[in-house]
């Protein structure tokens, strides 16, 4: 019993822990006229598009900074607590807001 209970508990905090390692994974942000848009896929893969122009990208995250690497270019992120990107200041992706799916 004391082992089952031991299992059932790590189970349950890896769990947690697999479900919170990514926080704009799978997700898609734009900014608030909709020109650019960033698409977060698994495996670091993104891809951001302004206008007609799509970019292939990579990006990493810890805690709550997002780093975006776009041809050699890196630009951090940080998750608000609305879950919202803040960007560089006086950009075009200065506040990037998840899409509702």
């Amino acid at each position: 019993m004391k082992l089952s209970l031991t299992s059932s508990l790590l189970v349950v905090a890896c769990l947690s822990v697999t479900a919170c390692a990514s926080t704009v994974g799978g997700h898609t942000y734009q900014d608030n006229g909709g020109i650019v848009k960033i698409e977060f896929k698994s495996g670091g893969k993104a891809y951001v598009s302004a206008g007609p122009a799509t970019h292939t990208c990579s990006w990493t995250e810890k805690g709550n900074k997002v780093n975006l690497v776009c041809d050699g270019d890196t630009t951090t992120f940080t998750v608000e607590d609305d879950g919202a990107l803040a960007g560089p200041k006086d950009g075009l992706m200065e506040r990037m807001t998840p899409v509702k799916q």
